[in-house]
């Protein structure tokens, strides 16, 4: 299933995944602890609720906004702002509404993207190709997590990953640095299989599991 989100003159499609979509193990774990919540009633948690262990090592990736529904198309305010995220943009944006912040050449193929997630209610995953100022290809690898309050989406937390093949990449302004744009790869949002069990409580009939299993395949993802 795929449905599209229109914005200016560009149209982004959406798929439609299960957990198993996010590559990253680190984004996997913050993924499966807002799945534990989100089990009990359907519903997106609050963010006071969240709290995903070893959640220290992972603030330098993360980026939680809160959501201004006053307006139209929802506006969304970086509350706080991972000191890798900074590097990539060029500059610290806390207070300032995402929009302003990327700027209008990335708006169209980043603000759909959050505001599907604010729609849906959902997490939304998208991977996308980005050239450091020196031309080597980055994924760049985006995890939106919604958060509610009285039954409307308030808060988000982005966790932003980025990986190269070649090995190591410059991450400054990684997002500014040339004039090409992201190339996307994919853009999902995960509505299927949402629930978690932790491993070892499975019953023997049982499929689904997406935590990583003893034994089983580890993909690892280089952080520079």
């Amino acid at each position: 299933m795929r449905w599209f989100r229109a914005t200016g003159n560009i149209v982004l499609d959406f798929a439609s995944a299960a957990p198993s979509v996010v590559k990253s193990i680190r984004q996997r774990d913050l993924l499966n602890t807002w799945l534990r919540l989100y089990a009990r009633q359907q519903m997106a948690p609050a963010i006071w609720e969240y709290q995903p262990a070893r959640l220290e090592e992972e603030l330098s990736d993360l980026i939680y906004y809160t959501v201004d529904l006053s307006t139209e198309s929802p506006r969304l305010i970086i509350q706080s702002e991972g000191t890798r995220i900074s590097r990539a943009y060029g500059h610290t944006g806390k207070g300032v509404p995402l929009d302003e912040y990327i700027g209008p050449r990335l708006v169209p193929f980043v603000m759909p993207i959050y505001h599907e997630c604010v729609a849906r209610g959902l997490p939304v995953y998208s991977v996308a190709d980005v050239d450091d100022i020196y031309g080597r290809v980055v994924a760049y690898e985006r995890l939106l997590l919604p958060f509610q309050t009285d039954g409307k989406v308030c808060h988000v937390i982005a966790s932003l990953k980025t990986f190269c093949e070649d090995g190591g990449f410059e991450i400054r302004n990684l997002m500014r640095g040339n004039d090409a744009l992201p190339r996307p790869k994919l853009r999902a949002v995960i509505e299927r299989d949402l629930f978690h069990r932790a491993p070892g409580r499975i019953a023997a009939a049982d499929v689904g599991e997406f935590a990583d299993q003893p034994g089983g395949t580890t993909e690892v993802i280089e952080l520079n």
